[in-house]
């Protein structure tokens, strides 16, 4: 199994996971698992190994999506539903939210800052500082204060819950 076709089939999940930390829309979602895929094609052979796979496959996933941010920060802007108005619909069924911590973390976590939420994302993937620091690109003294930072805010917003 060439490097492409490893990447894209033993971290699909991860992938998935940093993309749905980066856009909220599915279909635009789906764009960037292409764009990610293209890009994982186009980069696999310059792999050096002198990273894991899967750190190799977050930074790429990673820079893919912070030029979908800067094509989409450009854009014009359209008036669309704005989340708090979906996520009071989901609320209606209160039991269901309570019970699915998951979901209320996914929310949590994309309210975050940009520079925050890819760290949460990678974070809560069980990546260690050193990772994190190679696939963003800053130094692991950056990643451990915003993971201190992040552990407050999401203990914050997920005990107002």
């Amino acid at each position: 199994m060439d490097i492409f076709d490893q990447a894209l089939n033993q971290h699909a999940a991860l992938i998935d996971r940093i993309i749905a930390g980066t856009e909220s829309n599915p279909a635009c979602r789906e764009e960037l698992r292409q764009e990610v895929a293209l890009a994982l094609w186009r980069a696999a052979p310059s792999w050096r190994r002198d990273s894991s796979l899967r750190t190799f496959v977050a930074r790429v996933t990673h820079n893919v999506c912070v030029s979908h941010v800067r094509r989409v920060s450009c854009a014009p802007k359209h008036d669309e539903l704005s989340d708090a108005v979906l996520d009071k619909a989901q609320a209606a069924d209160d039991a269901v939210v309570r019970a699915d911590l998951g979901r209320r973390l996914q929310v949590a976590v994309s309210g975050l800052p940009h520079g925050m939420r890819q760290v949460a994302t990678l974070y809560l993937d069980d990546f260690s500082a050193r990772e994190i620091a190679e696939t963003l690109g800053i130094s692991e003294g950056a990643v451990f204060t915003r993971i201190t930072r992040l552990r407050e805010m999401l203990r914050k917003v997920m005990d107002t819950e």
